[in-house]
């Protein structure tokens, strides 16, 4: 038997290692996909894309976990069954649960693999993620600025470009909104072309123009339709940003205490603390609107004694104009617990996502393995076929689980497990047609047919 056992276990690791490895070039090629123009071209080292990549492919790691245990699981028993191993297994006494113990041991300290890496290594991979964009953004601001949209990170100055050439460097159509003086957009700057370079100290960004025109209206002048304005045309001009508001934290400091840079320790002390500041907030809130919008209703007013309809009338315009304010205030006091309680529930979330997606390769072999019993067919055909629809079901419940969370409709506990919950009957009504060697030829056979 622990010649079988281990027969099982080599059959397992190869397939498993390789659909790994696929899985998660897909998952890379996805993120390329996404930032491919905002990386490539401009002006960054190879050794900074290399990084990006590699946390990146740490981020996918718990996710591409569960997808690669379908896969190996379907193909291993399939292929056991396709050169009927496994009917002579069977026939030699050795039931479908005893084959399936020596791979279930494996998928066990995936699992648990699984939420050791997404408790401990995934934070800082995504912690050295975060901090290095945002290095790459702050060294190099013309990657953050995009094509045709308004970029307002620099305090007092909408920055809008019409492309970017290929190193990043260049920008073409220019057009740059002045309000440093808070007095509205009283000048405009626009320009063929220009370049975007930090200063040594990087305390400022230098912005030189070329061919452009600044128009800037005159003070002292009251705002009429004819209003006088200052028209300069220039054929290169450099405009110095204060970089001070920009570069107010470092990487460290901006992504400090950040949900999915914490384990689950730090998570569980971040929920108690967040939660302390929201009873708080709540108990001010209240307090607040008893102290100063409190009704007594002892306190009767008899209207009949006030004769005088303008000192009534009065009265009733103070009383609705307190009850508007009164709406305002508690309008923006309840955004600003629903905020909170997001808040809350997003560290929720990450909390049980770690769980969750480590539980979810246990699931996924429970589906697998029954179901490659069933199906008799290895390769990477029809396994690979099932096991992408089967998982982009689970992605899409699992997702909309995670949406409806985040919106407080459900509870961080309900979104985050309904895949999970939702597939273990699945597991179990195969398992049930694995132990009893029957087949589920509406599906199955009709795939065989096609290949």
């Amino acid at each position: 038997m622990k010649k079988i056992n281990l027969y099982l276990i080599k059959s397992f690791i190869g397939p498993f290692l390789t659909s790994l490895i696929i899985v998660l070039f897909v998952l890379l090629m996805q993120f390329l996909w996404k930032f491919i123009d905002d990386l490539i071209g401009k002006g960054l080292s190879t050794l900074q894309v290399s990084e990006l990549m590699i946390y990146s492919i740490a981020r996918f790691v718990p996710l591409a976990l569960p997808i690669a245990v379908l896969i190996s699981s379907v193909m291993v028993i399939g292929k056991l069954g396709e050169d009927y191993e496994l009917t002579a297994f069977q026939s030699s006494g050795i039931s479908i649960t005893k084959i399936m113990k020596p791979l279930f041991i494996i998928i066990l300290l995936i699992s648990l693999s699984s939420y050791l890496f997404s408790n401990y290594i995934m934070p800082i991979a995504n912690f050295k993620g975060g901090s290095l964009l945002y290095d790459i953004k702050k060294k190099k601001p013309a990657v953050n600025i995009k094509e045709g949209i308004f970029y307002n990170d620099i305090e007092g100055y909408s920055i809008k470009i019409g492309s970017k050439e290929d190193n990043g460097k260049i920008l073409t159509n220019l057009l740059i909104y002045d309000h440093t003086g808070n007095s509205g957009n009283k000048k405009v700057i626009s320009a063929e072309s220009g370049t975007m370079t930090i200063t040594e100290d990087e305390r400022y960004m230098e912005l030189s123009l070329y061919n452009g025109t600044s128009y800037m209206e005159v003070d002292g002048v009251k705002q009429r339709r004819d209003s006088p304005h200052r028209k300069i045309s220039f054929e290169k001009e450099l405009i110095r940003f204060d970089l001070s508001s920009f570069n107010i934290k470092n990487s460290e400091m901006l992504y400090k205490g950040h949900y999915a840079m914490l384990n689950n320790t730090q998570l569980e002390n971040s929920i108690d603390s967040l939660n302390r500041k929201l009873n708080e907030k709540e108990t001010l809130i209240n307090n607040r609107i008893l102290d100063n919008y409190n009704y007594n209703p002892k306190r009767k007013h008899d209207y009949s004694k006030h004769n005088n309809i303008d000192n009534n009338k009065k009265m009733f315009t103070r009383a609705i104009n307190k009850l508007r304010v009164l709406k305002s205030v508690s309008q923006s006091n309840a955004n600003d617990i629903n905020y909170k309680k997001m808040i809350i529930a997003k560290h929720k979330i990450e909390w049980h996502r770690k769980l969750s997606l480590s539980i979810a390769c246990i699931v996924m072999f429970l589906i697998g393995a029954p179901l490659g019993s069933i199906v008799r067919k290895g390769g990477f055909s029809i396994p690979l076929l099932i096991s992408i629809l089967l998982f982009v079901i689970y992605y899409v419940i699992s997702i909309s689980g995670e949406k409806t969370a985040k919106d407080l409709s459900i509870s961080p506990f309900e979104g985050m497990w309904i895949a999970n919950l939702v597939f273990l009957p699945i597991s179990i009504f195969l398992i049930y047609h694995a132990l009893n060697n029957t087949r589920l030829p509406n599906i199955i056979n009709f795939i065989k047919l096609k290949q």
